[in-house]
């Protein structure tokens, strides 16, 4: 959960969404999507603003300390994670703070501030300081333990991402003899569940944060058939083509801007017989799918997910074979 920090022409802080198509803060207090808990701890850090007097960051002057506030909670686990990101790693009284925070949320794990000083509209900077804590949280799912960091990618809605996960495991068809590809691979969950099936994953992935936590995840959970690489996945596939290599499976689980024509040549290059692509677009979907199909391979399964509850926005699950 994510709020952006702002003040309203009266002073009035504000913690919230962007309206759609703008950059105007809508205060939200409370949203019946949102996860309580994290609510409540994000309201406690905009109550303790005023007496710590710390400023909120405003886009058009530049000017302000806090810009936005990350929460993320162990499903399973219950740990959270809250990510103060601020221009300045200079934070009053950040000890006190914490106590603070803490004293009205004791079940907070561990606090660490994102430091992103640029003029951006991404939420998250590239470095963080731990205040308090590991600096991490770890969640269970889908019988693995995983390690999430701020600037990790983990999927929000841990129920359904199991049944999503467990799609994709079914439509993979694994057997213990493939070498499967897991790219765009975060901090390694698919590759992982993945790794109990087959007999040996590769991951990779550009974010070197999610792939440190991928090689951690598979250490924690004794997998010692998956490594994890850190790179752009359309080189890294071109350059196992180059050596002769191929794979049986290729995963992919692109953002919402979908996979690259790049990628997608460099994937058919290793010659797998099936492709799973899990998605959060249609449109880059259909897009991709387009070019697979116009590169030897047909789609024979597509099964929706509802990542997203009343949010009118659907996950995919597609298999491509060889044809």
């Amino acid at each position: 959960m994510q709020h952006v920090f702002s003040r309203d022409r009266k002073g009035n802080i504000l913690a919230g969404f962007y309206e759609e198509n703008s950059h105007r803060v809508v205060d939200a207090p409370e949203c019946l999507l949102e996860d309580r808990k994290s609510q409540a701890i994000i309201l406690t850090v905009k109550n303790l603003l005023k007496s710590f007097k710390i400023t909120v960051y405003n886009e058009t002057s530049g000017f302000g300390l806090l810009r936005h506030v990350l929460v993320r909670r162990g499903f399973a686990t219950g740990e959270i994670l809250v990510v103060l990101v601020v221009t300045s790693p200079v934070f009053p009284s950040k000890n006190n703070f914490v106590r603070a925070l803490r004293k009205e949320h004791p079940e907070i794990t561990s606090v660490v501030l994102n430091l992103n000083d640029r003029d951006t509209t991404m939420v998250l900077g590239e470095r963080n300081i731990t205040l308090y804590g590991p600096g991490f949280i770890r969640d269970r799912l889908a019988g693995c333990t995983f390690r999430i960091s701020p600037n990790s990618f983990y999927q929000v809605n841990p129920v359904q991402t199991e049944k999503l996960y467990n799609t994709a495991l079914e439509f993979a068809g694994l057997t213990g003899k493939e070498t499967v590809i897991d790219a765009y691979c975060g901090i390694g969950t698919i590759g992982l569940c993945a790794a109990k099936k087959a007999e040996k994953v590769i991951g990779v992935e550009l974010n070197a944060d999610a792939v440190k936590d991928a090689a951690q995840n598979a250490r924690e959970n004794r997998i010692d058939n998956a490594r994890f690489y850190q790179g752009d996945a359309s080189d890294f596939l071109n350059d196992m083509a180059e050596r002769g290599e191929k794979a049986d499976v290729v995963f992919l689980d692109p953002p919402r801007s979908g996979s690259t024509e790049k990628f997608l040549s460099s994937a058919v290059t290793l010659s797998p017989s099936r492709i799973v692509y899990v998605s959060c677009n249609p449109e880059t979907l259909a897009r991709d799918l387009k070019q697979l199909v116009s590169s030897g391979y047909r789609v024979q399964k597509i099964q929706p997910v509802d990542m997203f509850p009343f949010a009118g926005h659907l996950e995919a699950v597609v298999l491509l074979v060889s044809v």
